[in-house]
């Protein structure tokens, strides 16, 4: 199997560990023989850089899926994963992000939906009037 890592760059990972003051790696290396960051709790601050192939580990959905389990135990967790350059100018523009859930969206022609939706994330740029509107509403 040909196996792959990637290493934080030491200048991201210092100034994030600055504010985040990380006592675990669930995902260093190099791995011990046998060891499973999945199977073992994590720290009261985590950073995770996990595999991003299938044939590197068990994947970053399953860090994932982790990192919320550890949450829910009132930890930190910090999470570096690979996204489209679309989503980070999205991000960098202040967009706010909730769930679409999984959407199944319409065939054009015979509005039959996909016999597999797709997880989606709405990116919401709003305008400062649109915002107040909202709050006042929620009030």
């Amino acid at each position: 199997m040909d196996k792959r890592y990637w290493l934080t760059p030491p200048e991201l990972y210092d100034r994030l560990n600055s504010e985040f003051q990380f006592d675990f790696d669930p995902c260093p290396c190099p791995l011990p023989a046998g060891y499973d960051g999945l199977n073992v709790e994590w720290g009261k601050s985590t950073y995770v850089n996990p595999p991003f192939r299938k044939k590197d580990g068990p994947g970053p959905t399953a860090f994932v899926r982790k990192a919320i389990e550890e949450h829910k135990k009132g930890k930190s967790i910090v999470l570096i994963l690979p996204v489209q350059s679309y989503i980070n100018l999205l991000l960098e523009a202040g967009a706010e992000l909730r769930s679409a859930g999984r959407v199944r969206y319409l065939d054009v022609d015979s509005r039959e939906p996909q016999k597999s939706p797709s997880p989606n994330c709405l990116f919401i740029l709003q305008s400062n009037y649109a915002r107040m509107v909202g709050k006042e509403l929620r009030q």
